[in-house]
């Protein structure tokens, strides 16, 4: 009860200062509709208005606070207006339909999928070299590293603009931008868990005669189980992140990278909050999924998470 109280006094706090935030945000477009309207506001004019500060117009016009919680398409939208919008296509639409935000998810979804799998199986098969050789360790990790450094919103044009030259489109290049992005975490985790054990352990595959596949199999690989699932959670995250990048500079149509790009082109704020939001409860039902799946393996492995 006390993690709960918590954490509903946080977020009680952020949404309290977020429909704060609204009113000096969407302020001079709601004097600027009451002007239109024929109400009296201060300053009378709108170049005034422009160079006046956002908290003094508030200060000047308070009977317009609570419009500001209500904009048709404000600069920031109130909570409420996102739930609405959140609820209008999710539940009120067909899963089918282009409006609904669940069959953008579901685009989404799959390229981050098949990303994320592409990504962990890259990254445990790096790591696994590079455990089991120095070679690999001291030329492949700094690489790793050092394609970290290269921003994705630069490199994911350039891989779907070659892809696209040799007639790979579709799904393929996005879940690509999406492995990209997840398997930097699965081999640095996978590493610190493969070398986790420590000497005395090692020393007693020894002196059992274990040859190095038995140990692999029967000490790095449970030993490393803690350590793979918390960098799973982290680059299924980063998957998503990169199947949304990926949807942006193919002007596609269906995806939650779609719907943001759809939005900022006809200026609804209100889709691109709920589109943000729709990413990170997937997201976070993801790494809820793969939080469940770790407690489950983990515990008939008798292995402490």
């Amino acid at each position: 009860m006390k993690t709960l109280l918590a954490v509903l006094t946080v977020v009680a706090t952020l949404i309290g200062i977020w429909y704060l935030a609204c009113v000096p945000m969407n302020i001079k477009g709601v004097l600027d509709t009451a002007e239109r309207a024929g109400e009296q506001v201060t300053p009378a004019t709108a170049r005034e208005r422009r160079d006046a500060s956002a908290l003094g117009l508030v200060a000047q016009n308070s009977f317009a606070i609570p419009r500001a919680w209500s904009v048709e398409r404000p600069r920031l939208p109130a909570p409420h207006q996102v739930v609405a919008e959140l609820w209008d296509t999710t539940v009120m639409k067909k899963i089918t339909s282009k409006r609904s935000l669940i069959y953008h998810a579901q685009v989404t979804l799959s390229a981050t999928l098949m990303g994320f799998a592409i990504g962990t199986g890259l990254g445990i098969l790096l790591a696994v070299g590079i455990v089991h050789s120095r070679v690999m360790d001291m030329s492949v990790m700094p690489w790793a590293i050092v394609s970290q450094t290269i921003p994705i919103i630069a490199l994911a044009p350039m891989i779907i603009v070659v892809l696209y030259s040799i007639g790979v489109q579709g799904l393929l290049p996005k879940a690509i931008i999406a492995a990209y992005l997840s398997f930097f975490p699965v081999v640095v985790g996978m590493v610190k868990g493969l070398r986790s054990p420590d000497h005395m352990q090692l020393d007693l595959m020894k002196t059992y005669f274990a040859s190095q596949g038995q140990v692999f199999w029967k000490l790095r690989l449970p030993s490393s189980m803690p350590y793979l699932f918390a960098s799973l959670k982290i680059g299924i995250a980063a998957s998503l992140v990169g199947a949304i990048v990926g949807e942006l500079p193919t002007g596609a149509v269906a995806g939650l990278g779609a719907r943001l790009l759809a939005g900022s082109y006809y200026g609804q704020t209100v889709q691109i909050w709920s589109a943000l939001f729709a990413a990170a409860i997937l997201a976070a039902a993801l790494v809820a999924l793969l939080g469940l799946l770790e407690r489950v393996l983990l515990g008939r492995m008798g292995v402490k998470p």
